[in-house]
């Protein structure tokens, strides 16, 4: 936490205690937690840099090293905000699984910083019930160029700025092809997945009052897959089980964003700031695919392994074409008053208009034994008289063209108490949207004390009324209508904190705890299939949350931050009134660490070392259909299956052969280069087998109508090859 202390005493003079780095942002929100652009970017993740460093994090969950998407305390992908030089932004909305997603919209080489709350976050962030990413774009003080080559991925970085500073300029593109990582995976299957962005910031100084600014970002993600054959063992070692698919058509999905905010700023004075921020963003998406399969489900001798007992033969018809357009644009104008460097008020307003354009046509046929299913059993020899069924069906056409208002208002004040430091922040945050006509209110609060004792101890406590704001997968009900009724998710929440900071072995470390609560009501019902989330439409469950999370934070190593991560929590819901049961992001137990070391007498090798333990999520719960053939609510009450736990270990090596330190070349061709770094990343290092969802087959030719959790796995070991450079 970045704190400035001023205190006047009795005998005027003024004692000053700086805390906050010079250049940065400034930080008002108690619970925002710093993290490292340095290390975001040497990380080795997958997902993305800044989620990957993230997902190391306590109260972050993610059990899928393919989607930068994550869960926080016992939340789903939905409720997590994220800024970008403090505009919103939104993720794609039609990704069904990890494989789709592609690159974060963050890009690391681009990043100044990066603050991060867990919850309990001030009034001036939006209305979702989770965390707050807020990352912040630097400027370039010279001429710069800087890239990236890679097995799976390139990125080109230029920056240069103006002689007198006043004129700044930040472009870089990327493109990222994870056809060799797929390849990992235990299944035939032709992948072409191809992600490219390119993103651009730019500044202008007028003088020292005004400044104007400009972000765009423009990408496309194009996944096409072939499925051929899939053969998946599951099961024991005494009843072992086999999958076997063969498939006949393909996916090609299209995902295409762009967005671009202008920014003016005017400082009249120390103690004033004005941003007026005009935006424009928008999202199309295209979901197509055909796809047929048949399956056959049978068991082997374990001695012998010749097949014994085949369980049940069947086919299904996967189809979709599902069309998605959604635009929004507006302005949002934000103040802040300073009357001393302790004080802050702070009022912003935003005006959004919204219009989402939504075609789906999505079904599955399934068939087992000649019969298509769902159907009723019939015993051998009897007639069956059931017509053909779809397994589901979702069609819809949606077309509004809602606003949305909100505004904010907050007090921050830094003083002394005595000898003992103190920090307060409150405030409240309202907003309306015209599709559903609720008008929804969220006050918030933060303390801070910082007593005058040996042991350097921060506590914390904050919370209020944060609500999840519907937007379009929320409004979406189960047959592919957009609800007018639908209302804010609501969580009360209080979080208390404790920081311990202290040396051992004389170096720096920190110890951060923090307990948690969470009351939740107007719940709305969902199932989570690998990344997608299904809401029911329906504000017909009510829930609660609680856990504690810590961590370990210094230098493990003199000269490098590491840390060690560890985290209980729970998570549930109470759906029509029927009992609380878990939900299906329900945490419990997760541990994690990101490391970093070098050899002392080289110190140019260097590694980085990330370690995930997460318990399995309950979303492994098949999805029983009722009469009409939807999702049925009563399922998790009569069966849930927990998914194995997530375990991964990636590691990153690295040697440094210029540098502008140790290694600095001072002749010649290598001359022109400020850095160069040639690195190799170990994913997966111990080649565990990971799974994301189960895919659930069901032996309809048998009276018992078993059914079988057939894993869907995630990706197996892979060596990248990287070379970073900067001229």
């Amino acid at each position: 936490m970045n704190v400035l202390f001023v205190k006047s005493e009795r005998e005027s003079q003024i004692q000053e205690v700086v805390f906050q780095k010079k250049g940065k942002p400034k930080v008002t929100d108690l619970t925002s937690m710093e993290i490292s652009t340095k290390e975001a970017q040497q990380v080795a993740s997958l997902s993305g840099g800044v989620e990957g460093l993230l997902k190391t994090l306590p109260s972050v969950n993610s059990n899928t090293e393919l989607s930068s998407q994550y869960m926080v305390r016992g939340g789903n992908y939905d409720e997590n905000l994220i800024y970008i030089n403090d505009i919103e932004i939104y993720r794609p909305f039609l990704i069904r699984n990890s494989l789709q997603e592609g690159m974060s919209i963050i890009n690391p080489d681009m990043v100044q910083a990066i603050n991060f709350s867990a919850g309990g976050f001030e009034a001036k962030y939006g209305d979702k019930m989770s965390s707050a990413l807020n990352i912040y774009y630097r400027q370039p003080t010279k001429f710069e160029i800087s890239g990236e080559a890679s097995l799976i991925g390139a990125r080109l970085s230029a920056g240069f700025a103006s002689k007198d500073k006043k004129l700044t300029a930040l472009f870089s593109g990327r493109y990222r092809n994870t056809n060799l990582v797929l390849n990992t995976l235990n299944e035939d299957t032709d992948f072409n997945p191809q992600y490219m962005d390119f993103q651009s910031y730019l500044t202008y100084k007028f003088n020292e009052k005004w400044d104007i600014s400009f972000i765009g970002y423009w990408s496309k993600n194009d996944y096409e897959m072939v499925p051929k054959v899939k053969e998946v063992d599951f099961g024991s070692l005494q009843t072992p089980i086999k999958l076997s698919v063969y498939y006949n058509g393909k996916e090609d999905d299209q995902y295409k964003n762009m967005m671009g905010t202008a920014s003016i700023n005017f400082k009249p004075n120390k103690k004033w700031r004005f941003t007026l921020d005009n935006f424009a963003y928008q999202n199309r998406e295209r979901e197509y695919y055909s796809i047929a399969s048949g399956y056959m489900l049978q068991t082997f001798d374990p001695v012998t392994n010749e097949p014994i007992t085949s369980y049940d033969v069947g086919g299904q018809i996967d189809h979709a074409r599902n069309d998605l357009l959604v635009k929004t644009y507006g302005t949002q104008l934000k103040t802040r008053f300073s009357p001393d460097v302790n004080t802050d008020f702070e009022v912003g307003f935003k005006f959004e208009k919204e219009n989402l354009k939504d075609f789906t046509n999505e079904w599955q046929l399934v068939d087992s034994l000649g019969y298509s299913t769902p159907r009723t059993y019939t015993n051998p020899g009897t007639l069956d008289p059931s017509q053909l069924r779809l397994r589901f069906n979702i069609s819809g056409a949606n077309h509004i063209q809602p606003t949305r208002l909100s505004a904010y208002a907050q007090f921050s004040k830094k003083f002394f108490w005595g000898d003992n430091r103190v920090f307060a922040n409150a405030g409240v945050r309202a907003s309306h949207w015209d599709f559903n006509n609720e008008t929804i209110v969220s006050p918030r609060a933060q303390f801070a004390i910082k007593p005058n004792w040996d042991m350097d101890m921060l506590f914390k406590i904050s919370g209020g009324i944060y609500y999840q704001a519907p937007f379009y997968k929320e409004i979406k009900d189960l047959d592919g209508n957009f609800n007018p009724n639908i209302k804010s998710q609501r969580s009360m929440q209080v979080i208390l904190a404790n920081d311990y900071e202290f040396r051992m072995v004389d170096r720096p470390f920190k110890l951060t705890t923090e307990l948690y609560y969470k009351k939740m009501d107007h719940l709305i019902p969902y199932y989570l299939d690998n990344v997608r989330i299904r809401y029911s439409g329906q504000n017909n469950s009510e829930g609660y949350a609680y856990g504690i999370d810590t961590r370990l934070f210094g230098e493990f190593v003199p000269g490098v931050d590491s840390w060690i991560s560890a985290s209980y929590a729970r998570v549930y819901e109470n759906i029509d009134g029927r009992g609380y049961i878990p939900r299906p992001t329900d945490p419990r137990f997760r541990f994690s660490m990101f490391y970093q070391d070098y050899m002392p007498k080289f110190p140019s090798m260097r590694v980085n070392l990330t370690l995930v333990y997460a318990n399995g999520l309950p979303s492994g719960t098949p999805i029983s259909l009722d009469a009409n053939g939807k999702p049925d609510y009563e399922a998790p009450y009569k069966y849930q299956k927990t998914l194995p736990s997530y375990k991964r270990v990636d590691i990153g090596l690295s040697k440094v052969f210029i540098d502008q330190k140790d290694n600095k070349v001072k002749s010649g061709f290598w001359s022109n280069f400020k850095e160069l770094t040639l690195g190799v990343q170990i994913f997966n290092a111990f080649n565990i087998s990971n799974t994301v969802a189960n895919q659930w087959i069901t032996d309809v030719g048998s009276e018992n109508r078993n059914v079988y959790a057939v894993p869907v796995r995630l990706t197996g070991r892979f060596f990248n090859v990287k070379l970073d450079f900067k001229l």
